[in-house]
C-alpha cells in the first residue's frame, strides 16, 4: 500500500510553485491535497478568484494529485488526524512569519504516529501577490463581480460595506487596509450621499440613467462587489427594470425599504410625515423583482422601518416572516436609536426563526457597536453608509475659507495631499 502524502494549498492562481510542490510530493506515495476553503482563506486574506468547486476542478486534474478534500481552516490539524498522512510536503516559505505557528503543529501532529514534514526550497521568481495585483490591473467582469457578495456572505463571519459616491471614494475604500489587515468588502451605492454630492436634496431627484452612470464610473476601477440603495423602489412595474438594470451591470445586491411616497431620510423618523407601506405591497414589490432577475447571484434585501417609525418590533417582525416569504434574500433591520439594543433584540429573534437569512445593519447612530459584535449577534453585512461623503465635505469647506481668510494657499498646504500623492493615487497618472 503506497504511503498517504498530504499538501494543503488555497490554489486560486495555480502556477509552476505549485506543479513543483506536487511532482515533489507525489515521489513520496499517493498525494492528497486539503484545498482551503473560501472561509478558511478569507480568515486570513481576500476572498478568492475562483471558488471552491473550480478551485478543486483544476487540482484534480493535475498530474500526480490523488485525491482533493476539504481543508476548512488554517489548521492542518482536524484533516491530519483524520488521514494519519506519512508526510507533509509544504515550501520552506512558511519557516517565518503568519504561518510559523500552523508549521510548529504540523510538526507536532506528525510525531504522533511518526509522521515527516518535508520542505522544498520555495520556487524563486514567483509571487501570488504580484499575480493578484497584475489580475486586479486587468479589471473583473459583471459575472464576477456580481456573484462576489454572495460568496462572502457565505465565506466570512462578517462583511464590511464602505459607502462610495464617487470613483475616488471608491478607489480608496477598493484599496485601504487597517493595521490589523482588515478590509473592506464593497460599495455602498446611497441615495442620500450621491445625490448630495451632486447638490441634489436627498428626495429621489437623481434619476437610475445617473446613479449607472456613477455606478459605471467606479467599475471601471475597482474590483469589489456593490449594494445599491434604491429607496422604495418605486412602483412594482419600475422596480422590475431597476433590478434588470443592476444585475446587467454587475450590482450584487438592491435594498429596498417599505415606505411610499415622496422620500424622506429614515433618521428623521416621525420628525417628518412618513408612511409605511402595507404588507401585501411590499410583498409583491418583492415578488416583482425576483421575477425580474435573470441570475441567482443579484439579492433582493428588504428594508424594515417599523423601529424607526416607532411600530414596535412585532411590527418588524412580522413584516420580516413575510417578506422573506415574499422571496426576499435579505433583512436590512434599521434604527435611529444611539443604542443598539433594539436592534440587537431583533436579530436575536429572527435568528431564532431562520438561521439562513441574510441580515444587514446601518449602525449610523448607534455607532459604539463593532463588527465583530454585530457579527456574534447573527449580522452578516455592514454598511458603512455615508461616511466618506461626510469626511471629505469638512476638509473641503475649511480648506476654501483658509483660502479665503489668508489671501493665499500657504496656509492650507497642510491639509492637502502634495502633488506626488495625488499622481501616485491613480494608476497610469504617472
Amino acid at each position: 500500500m503506497n504511503k498517504k502524502v498530504y499538501i494543503g494549498m488555497s490554489a486560486d492562481l495555480v502556477h509552476p510553485g505549485h506543479i513543483n510542490i506536487i511532482k515533489i510530493a507525489a515521489q513520496y506515495g499517493d498525494v492528497i491535497v486539503g484545498l482551503l476553503t473560501d472561509g478558511a482563506i478569507v480568515s486570513y486574506k481576500r476572498l478568492p478568484y475562483m471558488n471552491y468547486e473550480q478551485r478543486k476542478a483544476v487540482i484534480e486534474n493535475i498530474k500526480g494529485v490523488t485525491q482533493v478534500i476539504a481543508q476548512d481552516t488554517l489548521d492542518y490539524r482536524p484533516n491530519l488526524e483524520k488521514i494519519k498522512p506519512d508526510y507533509v510536503v509544504h515550501g520552506s516559505d512558511w519557516r517565518d512569519g503568519v504561518q510559523a505557528q500552523t508549521r510548529q503543529q504540523v510538526i507536532g501532529t506528525l510525531a504522533k504516529w511518526g509522521g515527516e514534514l518535508i520542505e522544498p526550497d520555495y520556487t524563486q521568481g514567483i509571487s501570488s501577490t504580484k499575480l493578484n495585483n497584475a489580475i486586479k490591473e486587468i479589471g473583473t467582469t459583471p459575472d464576477i463581480r456580481r456573484a462576489r457578495l454572495r460568496r462572502l456572505v457565505n465565506a466570512k463571519n462578517v462583511v464590511r460595506i464602505m459607502e462610495s459616491h464617487n470613483a475616488l471614494s471608491a478607489l480608496i475604500a477598493e484599496n485601504i487596509k487597517g493595521d490589523n489587515g482588515i478590509e473592506y468588502d464593497g460599495f455602498w451605492s446611497s441615495s442620500l450621499t450621491d445625490s448630495t454630492s451632486k447638490g441634489k436634496p436627498d428626495i429621489e431627484a437623481v434619476d437610475v440613467t445617473s446613479r449607472i452612470n456613477t455606478i459605471n464610473e467606479i467599475f471601471e476601477v475597482t474590483t469589489k462587489p456593490m449594494i445599491y440603495d434604491a429607496d422604495t423602489g418605486g412602483i412594482a412595474e419600475h422596480f422590475a427594470f431597476t433590478v434588470r438594470t443592476l444585475e446587467r451591470t454587475g450590482v450584487s445586491a438592491v435594498i429596498i425599504e417599505d415606505k411610499t411616497g415622496l422620500k424622506k431620510n429614515s433618521l428623521f423618523g416621525n420628525e417628518v410625515a412618513q408612511t409605511q407601506d402595507s404588507i401585501e405591497n411590499f410583498c409583491h414589490k418583492i415578488e416583482v423583482g425576483k421575477r425580474a432577475q435573470a441570475t441567482d447571484d443579484f439579492m433582493i434585501i428588504a428594508r424594515i422601518e417599523s423601529l424607526i417609525l416607532e411600530k414596535g418590533m412585532d411590527d418588524a417582525l412580522t413584516r420580516a416572516r413575510a417578506y422573506i416569504k415574499a422571496g426576499a434574500d435579505g433583512i436590512m433591520i434599521h434604527s435611529r436609536q444611539k443604542s443598539p439594543d433594539e436592534v440587537l433584540e431583533f436579530c436575536e429573534k429572527l435568528r431564532n426563526e431562520n438561521k439562513d437569512i441574510v441580515l444587514v445593519v446601518v449602525p449610523t447612530s448607534f455607532n459604539e457597536i463593532t463588527a465583530t459584535q454585530l457579527s456574534k449577534a447573527g449580522v452578516n453585512i455592514i454598511i458603512y453608509a455615508n461616511h466618506m461623503l461626510r469626511a471629505a465635505y469638512p476638509g473641503m469647506k475649511k480648506v476654501a475659507k483658509m483660502i479665503l481668510e489668508n489671501d493665499r494657499s500657504f496656509e492650507a498646504e497642510k491639509e492637502l495631499l502634495s502633488i506626488k500623492e495625488i499622481l501616485d493615487l491613480i494608476p497610469g497618472t504617472r
